[in-house]
């Protein structure tokens, strides 16, 4: 499922117009992106938590030239899927 598609079941599902299901899409989005971007989690009962991960610095290698070099630290995002979720995919 893409984008487009999510956008298409919840309209289907709501019965919302696609305009306004894709403004209701990317808000969620835009609201999970600015908490994350601020340090803060964002959980979901249910379906689970996304969170903000720290990646260590580290030695590693360029494939092309076998030469090493440092990658810096770096923070990712990061999910966490709940129970309900979890035993529905199970």
């Amino acid at each position: 499922m893409n984008k487009g598609d999510l956008i298409d079941a919840v309209s289907n599902e709501t019965g919302l117009s696609k305009a306004d299901a894709s403004r209701a899409v990317e808000s969620v989005f835009s609201v999970v992106t600015d908490a994350l971007k601020n340090g803060e989690q964002v959980s979901l009962v249910g379906f689970g938590a996304f969170t903000v991960k720290t990646r260590a610095a580290r030695t590693g290698r360029n494939p092309r030239t076998g030469d090493t070099m440092q990658i810096p630290a770096s923070k990712v995002p990061g999910f966490r899927a709940g129970k309900a979720l979890k035993d529905a995919v199970n």
